[in-house]
């Protein structure tokens, strides 16, 4: 277990490198708009970083994003390997993380439900003899078991 938390750590470094690299505007690509980068994930040899990104804007805009990255990808590799010092640079794979979009779709539908549950909350307040789980049963009649 000697490699431990090196991946990790180095999945950090390249993410620090990377982001340090778009934000000095170091990447001439136009393609490459605002994007985000969530996470990277090295794999325990580290010859693959997996990284992913977020960006602002429609399908479109995502795919050229994706090719302006892909485009830039020797040039992240080359810039990693001489800030990091690793005796090899690992691949990179750009790729965009779903993670965040799910996420919000999943706090919309948690949002709409808070929402229905106040308004009927509201209802059965605003009218109490109306809500069908609030009447009492009327009692049944004894029934008469004597034949005479």
């Amino acid at each position: 277990m000697a490699q431990g938390y090196r991946p990790g750590r180095v999945g950090e470094q390249i993410r620090d490198v990377i982001s340090e690299i778009l934000a000095r505007g170091e990447v001439h690509d136009p393609g490459i708009g605002f994007i985000t980068l969530t996470r990277v994930q090295v794999t325990s040899d580290l010859q693959i970083a997996r990284v992913f990104y977020t960006s602002l804007g429609d399908p479109k805009a995502r795919k050229e994003t994706a090719r302006a990255l892909d485009r830039a990808t020797p040039f992240f590799r080359r810039q990693v390997a001489g800030r990091l010092r690793l005796r090899r640079a690992p691949e990179f794979e750009f790729r965009f993380d779903e993670s965040i979009e799910n996420q919000d779709r999943i706090e919309q539908i948690l949002r709409d439900l808070h929402e229905e549950d106040a308004q009927r909350a509201r209802d059965t307040a605003a009218s109490p003899g109306s809500d069908p789980g609030s009447r009492i049963p009327d009692p049944k009649p004894d029934d008469d078991t004597s034949h005479d």
